[in-house]
């Protein structure tokens, strides 16, 4: 982890998916299922979550930065750069 640090990722979003997982690369954004509906803003605070859990980073270092009522979305992560954050995701470390 570095610090200082802050990865920037466009994700393509789908909610109420039976399970929150990373599907894959969709275009230039990585595709993420998210378990929770898209109400009332709970699809977001279960992205933040999974993706704090699955970069083993704090969820606070988790914001959406674009896209909060989009499947389309721009999240940054403070502490980590770029690459390491795709190649956690995509790699399942």
């Amino acid at each position: 982890m570095s610090l200082g640090a802050k990865a920037i990722l466009r994700l393509r979003v789908v909610p109420n998916a039976r399970r929150s997982e990373v599907v894959g690369v969709h275009g230039d954004a990585i595709k993420v299922k998210i378990q929770a509906p898209a109400v009332e803003g709970k699809a977001n605070e279960a992205l933040r979550d999974f993706l704090a859990e699955r970069l083993q980073v704090p969820a606070r270092a988790v914001e959406i930065i674009s896209g909060g009522k989009s499947r389309d979305k721009v999240v940054a992560v403070e502490g980590l750069e770029t690459v390491e954050a795709r190649n956690r995701l995509l790699g399942g470390n």
